[in-house]
């Protein structure tokens, strides 16, 4: 994809949405055209930027059309993008919007992580403990794009271009990328801490980049097949930490942009699972879900709760249960002793308080077989009612080797979704479409 992209405006855009933010920055609107990426308050304006971008406008697709497609949502308006959405199959066409967004959302992002890490290392003013801040933060938001495309495509690009049609290459290289930009943040940081002005100025005491980073090097390596590099990271993650993105009633939540004033989507009952796999009585059934509940062509859905009550509810960056649940799964994966995973599980399973986020399951300690099969259906689960409506519950159907279309359709309509019909037209390089 070549990348156009107006960074007076954007930061222009940004002002209205860091001014209210718990930071101490230089005023965005200084920045032009000029002088935006070569300068401190430049930097520092895009760096606020790039991650607000993410949380906002990111977000907004990553936590909307994967949702659908595994059967966490129910589109439920009669708009033709909408439909295709949900009925997923052949019915997904390569002129359908939300799939679009989605592309144009993670390329975006990439392209201004791309400039920081290119512009930031020269510019005037930047000193090295913000420079490894700001080289860091994004190193992780293009690996966290990166990711989200190796997630919906089956091949993607590694940079944009402002130049040249960009060039794909298989979802395991995508990932591959991912996993070496997450690396060079985390030796970034270590070897010159981000400073005091750094925070302050940029990310806020609510977003944790060191632990961000390993959280999301622990995600990543789990979907690339690393298993011992996601336990190893994991382990970094700080579990007494929270990682969250923050929200103003200027910049609000997309979450409950999406799903409490547009309302073009209901959350599926019961987490979207199969009767076999939903556990009757968990806590976290409450805390995502609410009353009332209908029945929309013969789907029973429910109005949603969790983390899109408020247009100024925070939405975090990863639960600390996912990491127990990432440890797990990796342990069986690797073989060996199952033990250390049955106890993973429980953590998860059995807490009734302490979750930094309320996210408690109350439920009783696993009692079922410790084969690798079964135990991976556990983690499967626990991972589809902890982790609801991240995201990631598309790739992990494919890890789990879950029912799919066209033969069946109860956890995912799509294996795949097709190239934008826009991104074809002006890239030769575009790949064929998968069937479905």
């Amino acid at each position: 994809m070549k990348r156009k992209l107006n960074y007076k405006y954007i930061i222009l855009t940004l002002s209205f949405i860091v001014t209210s933010c718990k930071l101490d920055q230089v005023n965005p609107n200084a920045a032009t055209d000029l002088v935006i990426l070569n300068t401190r308050s430049g930097i520092i304006a895009l760096s606020i930027g790039l991650r607000q971008y993410y949380s906002t406008t990111g977000l907004s697709n990553v936590m909307l059309a994967p949702d659908v497609t595994a059967r966490e949502l129910k589109g439920v308006a009669t708009f033709t993008n909408t439909l295709e959405l949900e009925a997923g199959g052949t019915a997904l066409s390569t002129t359908n919007g939300i799939i679009l967004a989605y592309w144009t959302a993670m390329q975006t992002e990439m392209g201004m992580c791309e400039s920081i890490i290119k512009s930031a290392p020269t510019a005037s003013g930047v000193e090295p403990a913000l420079l490894s801040g700001v080289m860091a933060q994004a190193y992780l938001f293009k690996a966290m794009s990166l990711a989200e495309l190796a997630i919906a495509f089956e091949q993607a690009n590694l940079a944009t271009s402002i130049t040249d049609p960009a060039k794909f290459v298989p979802r395991a290289q995508v990932f591959a990328e991912a996993i070496r930009l997450l690396d060079l943040g985390i030796a970034t940081i270590t070897a010159t801490p981000p400073s005091t002005a750094f925070t302050t100025s940029v990310t806020g005491t609510d977003f944790d980049l060191k632990n961000t980073l390993y959280a999301m090097e622990a995600r990543i390596n789990l979907m690339a097949g690393n298993y011992q590099k996601a336990i190893d990271n994991a382990n970094l993650v700080d579990l007494a930490k929270t990682s969250k993105f923050t929200y103003t009633t200027a910049s609000p939540n997309p979450l409950y942009t999406l799903y409490n004033v547009t309302i073009s989507y209901r959350a599926r009952d019961n987490f979207g699972l199969p009767a076999g796999l939903y556990d009757v009585g968990d806590l976290r059934y409450n805390f995502y879900f609410t009353t009332p509940k209908t029945v929309i062509n013969g789907d029973p859905v429910v109005s949603m709760a969790g983390f899109t009550t408020s247009p100024t509810a925070y939405i975090p960056v990863y639960l600390t249960d996912e990491i127990k649940l990432i440890k797990a799964e990796a342990i069986v994966r690797l073989g060996g002793d199952t033990n250390p995973a049955v106890d993973l599980i429980n953590a998860v399973r059995t807490q009734t308080t302490g979750d930094p986020f309320g996210v408690n399951a109350g439920l009783s300690a696993y009692s079922g077989a410790t084969t690798t099969d079964a135990l991976l259906v556990e983690i499967y689960k626990q991972r589809c009612e902890e982790l609801y409506l991240s995201g990631l519950k598309w790739e992990d159907t494919r890890r789990f080797n879950r029912p799919a279309p066209p033969a069946n359709n109860t956890e995912r309509n799509r294996i795949f979704y097709p190239y934008p019909t826009q991104e074809r037209n002006v890239n030769p390089n575009t790949p064929v479409d998968p069937a479905i």
